[in-house]
């Protein structure tokens, strides 16, 4: 058998059936592999056992560059590995598994299915529902929990915090127990008028811990600071915050009796190891199976039978179009004003990235420069590599690309940290801090996002705690436009040539535009 000669332009040509057919011992035409590869296109017979014995394996790639790095975990989320480690475990179908091995031949990694973590995996599944059984993970609440916590909030902030149904997950529609998915909405509702909105949506993938629990605490910060931090206290009196804390309960209660689960729990199509179930973040109307998922209901990235097919989809699509207007026109061309407000943010694990649209094309957005811009300072506050979505290959259906792609509005995902289930220290002591900050400037641009994400920012502000009745006092502060993750490339300089203050009446406030 030949091997690879050259290029990536053969890749996705090749890989169609490379693995099925070696092992149905069909000979394939495979020309050799470029300077600096390793391996070859044909499966050995652990490979093709482990793949008649599980519809999903676990796959070590052992990689070379931090660009590698990128790259795949835009494309697939890992189960373990890291940069500084120099591998990434990813669980995969055969047709992901055959596009890795061809691509690593072009780029020099070593793309292997690692037995004991696929085994470990398949034994996951099997584990009953029940309470949070992973020990060393108190950090984290469960789906009960979280719910418990977001309902306190309401009852103890009831000026400020509403807690309502948005649909049932499908469990909960076909009377199988299941739940209600919910809405956190947090404003001061003594001040009234339309306000610009955040909405953050979390852990649509059910093994992802830390993204409900940055979600919920994020609330309870804001809450607790009302009337104590001015900022908060503007931020909640002019905008919205509404929090879907726990996108994909259902799954998220295998996830919690210790299976590596990531889809919802649809189990109308039977799968071998029990691997049912529909991928959420493939689900979703815009540019549905175009590319990035797979029509495999046992495949980790099944895109589900339609667009839009799941209930769970369809409670999420339903908010996102209540939160936002439509601001953006039918063709892929056309850019969202300006001074389109809100901002949209769905939060995965893990990886330390912050993603904006398109994740099918490498076509940059119509507001691609702004939403660079604005991801590029989300970054600067959580350390993290800023980047459009799209990786290895396209990924279609997802929240990102639905809302921006419908309705214009500003959109983005960040992968939180270093691990699906981050030690608790890990995650109290780093991400969370980082992120609660990158959160609370999403909220603070929220009124024009792709026009002040780009602008400069006050910092170092100060005056008097207090000034006697018809007194002066001197306000003092600074203004610099350099707060950019600049780790994946440099924003243009911009000059700061003039500030405004307002005192009392925040801007959007009493007839005040917005800066």
């Amino acid at each position: 058998m030949r091997r690879f000669t050259n290029g990536p332009a053969l890749s996705l040509i090749l890989s169609a059936s490379l693995l099925l057919g070696a092992c149905s011992q069909t000979p394939q035409p495979v020309a050799a592999a470029p300077a600096g590869g390793t391996g070859t296109l044909i499966a050995t017979a652990d490979e093709c056992s482990a793949f008649a014995q599980n519809p999903v394996v676990v796959s070590r790639i052992e990689f070379r560059t931090q660009r590698d790095w990128l790259d795949i975990v835009k494309t697939f989320e890992p189960v373990g590995g890291s940069l500084e480690e120099g591998f990434v475990l990813l669980d995969v179908g055969k047709e992901d598994f055959e596009r890795l091995r061809v691509t690593g031949l072009t780029r020099g990694w070593t793309v292997q299915i690692d037995a004991r973590e696929t085994q470990r995996h398949s034994a996951s599944l099997k584990n009953p529902l029940g309470a949070l059984s992973i020990s060393g993970y108190s950090c984290y609440r469960t789906v009960e929990e979280t719910y418990t916590s977001a309902q306190n909030l309401a009852a103890q902030y009831p000026n400020l915090a509403t807690w309502s149904s948005i649909g049932p997950t499908w469990l909960k529609s076909k009377a199988r127990g299941g739940y209600d998915m919910n809405v956190l909405k947090l404003t001061n509702r003594s001040v009234t008028g339309t306000k610009p909105r955040l909405l953050i949506t979390a852990s649509i993938h059910a093994r992802e811990y830390t993204p409900a629990e940055l979600s919920t605490r994020f609330a309870e910060y804001l809450l607790a600071n009302y009337g104590q931090d001015a900022d908060v206290t503007w931020m909640l009196d002019t905008q919205e915050v509404w929090l879907v804390l726990q996108s994909n309960p259902d799954g998220r209660k295998k996830a919690e009796a210790g299976a590596s689960w990531r889809k919802n729990a649809n189990d109308t199509q039977a799968c071998a190891n029990g691997l049912f179930g529909t991928d959420l973040n493939r689900n979703f109307n815009y540019a549905w199976g175009t590319g990035g998922s797979s029509a495999d209901p046992c495949n980790e990235t099944y895109k589900g039978v339609s667009a839009g097919s799941e209930i769970e989809t369809q409670n999420l699509q339903n908010l996102i179009k209540a939160a936002f207007a439509d601001s953006r026109g039918p063709a892929r061309t056309d850019a969202a004003p300006a001074s389109t407000p809100g901002v949209y943010i769905d939060v995965h694990s893990y990886s330390k990235l912050v993603l904006w649209p398109w994740g099918d094309t490498s076509t940059v957005a119509p507001n691609g420069a702004a939403l660079q811009s604005l991801g590029r300072k989300l970054a600067y506050f959580n350390g993290y590599t800023p980047e459009q979505s799209i990786g290895l290959y396209p990924t279609s259906g997802t929240t990102n690309d639905f809302a921006y792609g419908e309705l214009g509005v500003a959109s983005y995902t960040i992968e939180l940290g270093t691990a699906f289930f981050e030690p608790c220290s890990t995650f109290t002591g780093t991400t969370l801090p980082q992120n609660q900050a990158a959160l609370l400037y999403a909220l603070r641009v929220a009124r024009a996002p792709y026009q002040l994400g780009s602008g400069p920012d006050s910092v170092s502000v100060s005056a008097p705690a207090s000034v006697a009745t018809g007194g002066t006092f001197t306000l003092s502060a600074s203004a610099t436009n350099t707060r950019f993750n600049t780790s994946n490339g440099a924003e243009p300089a911009r000059t700061v040539t003039a500030a405004e203050y307002f005192i009392d009446t925040p801007p959007g406030l009493a007839g005040r535009p917005p800066p």
